[in-house]
């Protein structure tokens, strides 16, 4: 696997044409891997405006049929030329991994492939189907750090024509850095507002930038078991604030119950404490998660955690087949179970 680390990327861009033609671009900072990706779309060579040759997948339409994106990555277009396959929202679809996989193993075709992922940990097996190929080309997407902060003011409001004080610029960064997309938009919010100016002050930093230094669908989904409403509902404001999907959080979700019904049925089965599934099943969840995960066992059955997942599932389902009702049963699905974590 050749790994493009965030200081190598603008620099990978640059090469033409680009090495390969499979991508995968994956990490906890969701608008950053979809910039990324946008910006390797543009780069392939591809006419993004040209229907016949773009074609965008969610990763739920492939599931755990691989042929699917096997077959898209072998037609030809109706006009000929060269091909883009943009997967968004991958995670754990089994389709998708040996799909990669298969493809990684074949000859290079006309087509590219980009793959655009949540958080994956080491071990997941689309991170796995990529660590093992010299034909795919993966892009992990962390957070930005100060460096990388730094650059994004300077860009923005050079493009402006604007100057930031010492002070400002120290609050500003305080305040940005969970998600890129975000961050450029509170950047951009600003500048709009110091239009006309020459020198932003800290006092407009305070005024006009929210907070976007913390964005995860982690915060939401833990808001979730705890039963804290005020808190979820927070979290989501910064979610969509950051043009990251409800979709995901509603999907992460359910991988979270999933989970929980799993760690459940060992504990009834062997009568073992929450401590202990925690131990065996549980040893790949984020320190700070475990004692939210660990108090959510304690306090929903199993009978209980079945039937919330399979709610879960049902929403995911409908906001497949209604799309234009997505964040709407997205929502309300969640909503529901916050007050049902509350309730226990």
């Amino acid at each position: 696997m050749a790994e493009v680390k965030s200081h190598e990327f603008d620099g990978f861009l640059k090469r033409k044409p680009l090495p390969v033609r499979l991508f995968l671009i994956y990490g906890p900072d969701r608008g950053l891997v979809s910039e990324r990706a946008a910006a390797l779309a543009a780069s392939s060579g591809v006419d993004l405006t040209d229907a016949f040759s773009v074609v965008k997948l969610d990763a739920g339409e492939i599931g755990g049929q691989p042929g699917r994106l096997i077959d898209e990555m072998n037609a030809i277009g109706l006009f000929g030329g060269d091909r883009l396959v943009w997967v968004r929202n991958a995670g754990s679809e089994k389709g998708l991994s040996d799909a990669l996989d298969i493809l990684a193993k074949m000859p290079t075709g006309p087509s590219t492939l980009i793959i655009e992922a949540g958080d994956l940990k080491k071990g997941a097996g689309l991170r796995k189907a990529a660590e093992s190929s010299s034909a795919v080309v993966a892009i992990p997407c962390y957070a930005d750090d100060g460096r990388a902060l730094q650059a994004l003011i300077d860009q923005e409001l050079t493009s402006e024509g604007l100057r930031i004080s010492p002070a400002a610029r120290t609050r500003l960064v305080e305040t940005i850095g969970g998600d890129r997309l975000a961050s450029r938009n509170e950047v951009r919010k600003l500048a709009l507002y110091c239009r006309g100016r020459d020198l932003i002050e800290e006092q407009d930093v305070e005024e006009i930038v929210g907070d976007a230094s913390a964005i995860s669908t982690d915060d939401a989904i833990d808001a979730i078991l705890k039963g804290d409403k005020d808190g979820f509902l927070h979290a989501i404001q910064k979610i969509v604030s950051s043009k990251t999907p409800v979709f995901l959080v509603l999907q992460g979700c359910l991988r979270q119950f999933q989970l929980l019904e799993l760690m459940r049925a060992e504990m009834d089965e062997k009568r073992a404490p929450a401590a202990q599934a925690m131990a065996t099943l549980g040893r790949h969840l984020h320190f700070r998660r475990k004692p939210i995960v660990e108090n959510a066992l304690k306090t929903w059955t199993g009978p209980a955690i079945r039937r919330e997942t399979q709610r879960l599932q049902a929403a995911i389902l409908q906001s497949r087949q209604r799309p234009a009702l997505e964040d709407t049963i997205a929502m309300q699905t969640m909503l529901a179970t916050v007050l049902q974590s509350a309730r226990r």
